[in-house]
C-alpha cells in the first residue's frame, strides 16, 4: 500500500516517457528538469522537448532551466520559457559561472509575475537573499541542493530545517529539497516540514520497499546473492 505523503513529491528527469511513468505509478505532484539530465537523455531540441513534456504532465507544475550565462540573455530565455504555460516555473541558477549573483535578475523576473525556481543553492544566505527578492503574491520555488551538501560529508538536515523556518515567513516561496540521493530523503524532508522534494525515477522505484519486514528483506537479500552465485557458476571447493 502506497504511503500517503504530506510533502509534495516531484519527479526529476528529462525523459517524457519517464514523466508519464512517474505520474502513473507514484504520488507525483510536479516535475523538475535540468541541463545535465537533458544531456543524459540525449535531448537535441530543447523547445520541442519542453512542449512534449508539457503535454505529458497534464497541467502539473514543471520547471525548465535557462541555458545562458549572461543575465540579459537569461532574462530573454526566462521570458520565452514562461510563455509555454501557466504551470511552468523558470529555473534560474543562484549565480552565473563567474560567481555573480542572479538576485537582481530574480527580482526583475518576479516583478514581471514570472514563476521562478532558483536552483543550485547550498547556503542559508543564498536562500535569504532569494526569498527577499521575490515579489509578494507570486508563486516560486527555492531549491536547496541537500544531496550535494551531503556528498561533502556534511549533514544537510540542520541547514534544511533552518531554511524551511525562514521560507515559512515568505508565502511567495516554497522550499525544495534537491539532489536527492535515496528514498530516505523523502521521509527526512517530510519530517522537517519541507514543502517539496524532487526525486529521480530510480529512487521512486524503491517506494515498493516501504514497509517491508526487515527479516523478509534480509532473506530476500540472501536469496539474491545465492541466485547470483548460481548465475556466475563460481566454486570455492
Amino acid at each position: 500500500m502506497m504511503k500517503d505523503f504530506k510533502i509534495s513529491i516531484y519527479a526529476d528527469g528529462a525523459s517524457v516517457e519517464g514523466m508519464v511513468e512517474a505520474k502513473n505509478k507514484w504520488p507525483i505532484s510536479g516535475f523538475t528538469t535540468n541541463p545535465t539530465l537533458m544531456k543524459r537523455a540525449g535531448i537535441s531540441d530543447y523547445m520541442s522537448f519542453a512542449k512534449d513534456a508539457l503535454n505529458a504532465v497534464d497541467g502539473l507544475p514543471i520547471s525548465f532551466e535557462v541555458f545562458a550565462d549572461d543575465f540579459p540573455t537569461m532574462k530573454k530565455e526566462a521570458e520565452k520559457l514562461a510563455t509555454l504555460g501557466k504551470n511552468v516555473f523558470v529555473k534560474i541558477p543562484i549565480t552565473n559561472t563567474k560567481g555573480e549573483s542572479s538576485t537582481p535578475l530574480i527580482k526583475e523576473l518576479s516583478a514581471e509575475g514570472i514563476q521562478v525556481n532558483i536552483t543550485a543553492i547550498l547556503t542559508y544566505e543564498q536562500v535569504k537573499e532569494t526569498a527577499e527578492a521575490l515579489s509578494p503574491n507570486t508563486n516560486n520555488i527555492i531549491s536547496v541542493f541537500a544531496g550535494r551538501l551531503a556528498d561533502t560529508g556534511v549533514d544537510p538536515i540542520p541547514l534544511m530545517q533552518k531554511c524551511q523556518d525562514l521560507v515559512n515567513q515568505y508565502p511567495q516561496a516554497s522550499l525544495l529539497w534537491a539532489s536527492s540521493r535515496e528514498l530516505l530523503n523523502i521521509f527526512q524532508a517530510e519530517k522537517l516540514g519541507v514543502n517539496i522534494i524532487t526525486v529521480t525515477n530510480p529512487i521512486l522505484e524503491k517506494m515498493r520497499m516501504v514497509g517491508l519486514d526487515p527479516k523478509e528483506l534480509s532473506l530476500d537479500t540472501v536469496q539474491g546473492f545465492h541466485n547470483d552465485v548460481k548465475a556466475l557458476g563460481f566454486s570455492i571447493l
